[in-house]
């Protein structure tokens, strides 16, 4: 029984994984060819990297529909409409001859896309205790990193044998491959609400009236925004504007995604020794000395952007397990609502950078480093006062198996 539990955990974490990873799947296998979509369309980057903000601005709206449908329902079925969706829209985003219908099959791919990664949260929630679930989401967050890191250098490869329109059929065949996992999962959730879908949406009004599992999620959601700006400007930087080719792009943006998964990896080593609120700190602390070491632009490009964004995403990858936990940690029901809503959040800020750095901008490496010091600064000061008060005291996290204070 032991044997059998331990593959059953085993899967449903690999299972998790690549759930979770179908944001960074989506969008930074396909990169590469944002450059090359330019030219051929003859369409700004504005207008291009709409397939990008709109993708996540769908993506955003339909985590808040799969929140109380999975509460109502379970977590099997939601997963499985979603995930069909997400795999026929990929297809279609292949054959897309122009920028228009790019963007709309895109949007369509996150509508499916967003059950995704959102219920996988709420599928931890379901199924591990409170300390065994920041190991969980530190081990997946190791595990998804490959995706960013892969994805970019894949993309970048299937340009050359085959052609962009390849990018979105392997993507297809992803989500195949997920929507066969979830099928032969069992359900989840032992306990569905019994209360209406519309009804369960009210379950929003109230987190937004919960004040502290709010104030949570908007904190924890800030040291986003130097980490998407760097996704949605990346390849217009790297390749347009240093000249470099659509592969080294690709390992260039890989080396990013490996710091996030050191990160992610270092948080599961150290969360006995440091605490979650050693780790938070240090996590803040990075993203804040790498954005500075961005702004001022004292190493030669490319190197410039890459070494301290490295340092960024190393702490973004850091901080990002045990910040998650804190904000769930703040509600004892409705995790699929709660999750979705977090996820909406961390999105939707996430979308607003993406739109930011596609501006017209003179120098757009010096605005993804002020938009690390804001994140950073802003995170680690008011982090720093709440671990000074009684009710910072009362909620800051604690490494497995300590009691609270």
């Amino acid at each position: 029984m032991k044997i059998v539990t331990t593959i059953y955990k085993n899967r449903l974490l690999f299972l998790l994984a690549l759930l979770t990873a179908f944001p960074p799947i989506s969008t930074d296998m396909y990169l590469p060819a944002i450059p090359l979509l330019q030219k051929m369309w003859n369409q700004p980057l504005t207008i291009v990297n709409l397939t990008l903000v709109g993708f996540f601005v769908s993506y955003c709206i339909f985590l808040l529909v799969y929140g109380p449908l999975s509460d109502r329902f379970g977590r099997r079925p939601p997963l499985l409409v979603g995930i069909g969706i997400f795999t026929l829209a990929s297809l279609l985003c292949a054959f897309s001859d122009n920028v228009i219908s790019l963007i709309v099959f895109r949007i369509l791919q996150a509508a499916g896309a967003a059950s995704a990664s959102a219920l996988a949260l709420a599928i931890t929630k379901d199924v591990y205790q409170a300390g065994e679930r920041e190991k969980i989401l530190a081990y997946v967050g190791v595990i998804m990193a490959l995706a960013p890191m892969l994805a970019p250098v894949v993309g970048g490869w299937v340009m050359i044998w085959f052609s962009w329109r390849w990018i979105f059929v392997i993507q297809g065949m992803i989500g195949a491959v997920a929507w066969i996992g979830v099928f032969r999962l069992p359900e989840t959730l032992k306990s569905p609400s019994d209360t209406g879908v519309l009804r369960s949406a009210g379950i929003y009004l109230k987190l937004l009236c919960h004040r502290r599992y709010m104030g949570f999620a908007l904190m924890m959601s800030i040291i986003i925004l130097p980490h998407f700006a760097f996704i949605a400007g990346s390849a217009d930087i790297y390749i347009t504007r240093l000249g470099l080719s659509e592969q080294v792009f690709g390992y260039f943006f890989a080396l990013n995604a490996l710091a996030i998964m050191a990160g992610s990896f270092a948080c599961t080593r150290l969360t006995r020794r440091l605490g979650s609120k050693g780790l938070m700190t240090l996590g803040f602390s990075g993203i804040l000395i790498g954005g500075l070491v961005i702004f001022i632009r004292c190493i030669p490009d490319p190197w410039g952007l890459a070494l301290p964004m490295t340092l960024v995403s190393f702490s973004f990858g850091l901080s990002r397990p045990p910040s998650n936990n804190l904000v769930l940690e703040q509600v004892d029901q409705y995790a699929g609502a709660a999750s979705s809503l977090l996820i909406f959040i961390y999105f939707m800020l996430g979308a607003a950078a993406m739109w930011l750095i596609s501006l017209n901008w003179a120098d757009k490496i010096r605005t993804i480093g002020l938009l690390g010091i804001v994140s950073g600064g802003l995170m680690l000061a008011i982090w720093l006062i709440l671990l000074q008060t009684s009710a910072g005291k009362r909620v800051a996290l604690y490494p497995a198996g300590e009691k609270r204070a």
